[in-house]
């Protein structure tokens, strides 16, 4: 993917500023290219302020990237949060509330999932352990959502719930690698484009479908 760098200018611009600045072109250099892939001078050059000002800021790449790490997880976890626990009379299903609340958090920076979900991340890093930290946060959610979901349905083996959460998170990973493609779609159509997915895949699971 070739990156294209946005100068913004080098002086004038208060420390905490920049450092925003800074977070913000490292979280769209990993999440679009990968840890392995970013080198400290292209998020440097994407802000428009030199390599040692990055290392004087934040210190190592690991280090960078685990400053972008805390604010992605720590959001997304609040959204899902949050969304599990607005279940009310006439409120949508879990499973939008929670892509809803996903999309929402993620509307400023998409890309910032795929800082989390970096295959790339050394193993046994800092930044590997922080990532994976989040990763199983998200997972334990999504387990509580899904085993209530198969209990709901009358599934009570274990295995199920398992393989179900596994593929929430490839369902969650897949729509928000579509979305980044369409960034025209606001979180709210993404909503709805879901809804009308589950719909219809409702409607083929219960024999409905006439094709």
């Amino acid at each position: 993917m070739t990156r294209q760098h946005s100068r913004a200018g080098t002086k004038g611009v208060p420390r905490a500023a920049r450092e925003q600045q800074v977070l913000a072109a490292a979280t769209a250099e990993f999440g679009r290219h990968g840890y392995e892939a970013t080198t400290v001078a292209d998020i440097a050059a994407r802000v428009g302020v030199t390599k040692a000002l990055v290392h004087q800021y934040f210190g190592s790449k690991q280090d960078l990237c685990l400053a972008c790490l805390d604010p992605i997880g720590d959001r997304l976890l609040a959204a899902i949060r949050a969304a599990m626990a607005e279940g009310v009379t006439g409120a949508p299903p879990t499973p939008l509330r929670v892509l809803h609340g996903l999309f929402t958090a993620l509307d400023e920076q998409r890309e910032a999932w795929f800082v989390l979900y970096d295959a790339s991340l050394p193993p046994g890093t800092d930044a590997a352990r922080r990532a994976a930290y989040y990763r199983d946060a998200i997972d334990d959610l999504a387990a509580i959502g899904t085993a209530d979901l198969l209990h709901a349905a009358g599934s009570g083996d274990p295995l199920d719930a398992d393989a179900l959460t596994h593929a929430w998170r490839g369902l969650c990973t897949a729509l928000v690698r579509w979305w980044i493609n369409h960034p025209d779609q606001s979180p709210e159509a993404m909503t709805r484009r879901c809804a009308r997915l589950f719909a219809a895949g409702r409607t083929i699971l219960a024999g409905g479908d006439t094709s």
